[in-house]
């Protein structure tokens, strides 16, 4: 049976979410102040699982806000993430054998920081696949939905030989990015020359001669402005911390329980981590010192696939296989609030200009009472109407004199004397059973023993 959580939430601040499952289905999720807690508002596209989506991008800003989404049956859609209205599609059918299950688009990144400008609808899209083909394009993005297949001006390379890769992640500023996977050792590539200015190299054996073999599940950049540290998780419980400026080896390794690390998150400070196993563990790190800060207190029933730290409130998000999207305090470790969404959740992303309405809906309801209430008050007269009028109280009292008039009477006539049964009728019957008792006669025989006494 799957571990679910009894904890009572005590709701998180106002934000905005959008969470992307097997089924290819785009919810949007608000919490609100009068909400209490996450619920889904909007829900974009249809369910379908060849529209699964693998890998997610955006562009999070005030004006000109955009998403890209990479699905398993090989297209590339970027939409508003306001609306929900997909504005291009890029179909990767003409790449070499992209469409195959086994090469898949796992990396994506929409760069924007090279589109500032609000005219602009050119944006650069960075891809990768499973097989290690990676490519930057340049796509137009006009104001209806267009089929888009990238310019002549598109750059392809491998950044791997061998081996399937499994993570993909740019720096802040847009201008490296790193890659690893399954046999395929982490690896630094300059975006701008398209080389390779740093590759890992594997831990050695450990005391008994057993060598550990490559496999990355997920990575991430400890800084926005610095790509020369970075974290990775592996498929053998493991985070490792590198500095391409000190070795090429991990400069500190942790072990997190018994099960692969499947997400990784960096916090605003630079310095704590916030991984998810396959068995639905979430805790934080402190990177420096490689000592754990503590677990999340609210226990995951299913693996947790993918962690988000909102760049603004202390607010991280955990989802995954158990269908739950779950926001955490990062100070506290409590869960705030948590939704079932029905299907196995792969990636989530946070809005953080949402803007949420200052006048609730209450205060017009409020009005509108108001107004009533004078109206009634300085308009003409209302007739009474007519109650129901309730039985007066002698009545119920002439009922209950009544009956205890009826049991007084049987008393009084079962008793020698009348006057000492209507002083104390209750000890004058249980006397009276006592004494059949000791003269060894049944009490369903108590009236023909009176008979004879009398």
């Amino acid at each position: 049976m799957p571990r679910a959580t009894t904890l009572e939430c005590p709701g998180c601040p106002p934000l905005r979410a959008l969470t992307f499952d097997t089924l290819g289905l785009i919810k949007v999720l608000e919490s609100r102040e009068n909400q209490g807690g996450l619920k889904v508002v909007e829900r974009w596209g249809e369910p379908d699982a060849s529209k699964s989506v693998n890998a997610v991008s955006i562009i999070d800003r005030n004006s000109n806000p955009l998403l890209a989404v990479a699905r398993k049956n090989g297209q590339i859609e970027v939409l508003s993430p306001v609306t929900g209205v997909s504005q291009a599609t890029i179909s990767t059918a003409n790449d070499v054998d992209v469409q195959s299950e086994e090469n898949n688009v796992i990396g994506l990144h929409l760069f924007g920081k090279q589109t500032l400008e609000i005219d602009s609808r050119t944006y650069n899209l960075l891809t990768c696949t499973s097989k290690g083909n990676a490519s930057i394009r340049s796509i137009e993005v006009p104001g209806s939905e267009t089929e888009s297949s990238g310019s002549n001006s598109s750059k392809t390379w491998n950044v791997c030989n061998s081996g399937n890769v499994l993570c993909c992640k740019v720096d802040g500023n847009e201008k490296f990015a790193l890659f690893g996977g399954k046999g395929v050792e982490v690896n630094i590539w300059d975006l701008e020359n398209y080389t390779k200015i740093w590759n890992a190299k594997s831990p050695p054996k450990n005391s008994l001669g057993i060598f550990t073999p490559t496999w990355f599940t997920s990575v991430s950049y400890l800084s926005k402005d610095d790509h020369r540290k970075f974290v990775a998780g592996t498929n053998n419980h493991q985070v490792r911390l590198y500095d391409i400026s000190a070795q090429r080896r991990p400069v500190l390794s942790i072990d997190f329980r018994e099960t692969p690390i499947k997400a990784l998150a960096e916090d605003i400070d630079g310095n704590t981590i916030y991984l998810g196993n396959g068995s639905g563990d979430m805790a934080s790190v402190d990177i420096r010192t490689g000592k754990m800060l503590g677990c999340f207190t609210g226990k995951c029933s299913g693996s947790i696939r993918s962690i988000v730290r909102h760049p603004e409130l202390p607010v991280v998000a955990s989802c995954g296989l158990d269908g739950y999207l779950r926001l955490w305090d990062t100070k506290t470790r409590q869960l705030l609030s948590s939704v079932f969404l029905k299907q196995h959740i792969l990636h989530a992303v946070f809005d953080s200009n949402f803007i949420v309405e200052d006048i609730p809906k209450e205060t017009d309801s409020l009005a509108s009472k108001e107004q009533t209430m004078k109206e009634i008050t300085d308009g003409e007269e209302i007739e009474a109407t007519p109650l129901k009028r309730k039985k007066s109280s002698r009545n119920k009292e002439n009922v209950i004199d009544g009956s205890e008039k009826r049991k007084e009477s049987r008393i009084v006539k079962n008793t020698k004397n009348p006057k000492e049964a209507s002083q104390h009728p209750r000890k004058e019957i249980r006397a009276r059973k006592m004494k059949f008792k000791m003269k060894g006669c049944d009490l369903d025989g108590l009236n023909t023993r009176r008979g004879i006494q009398n």
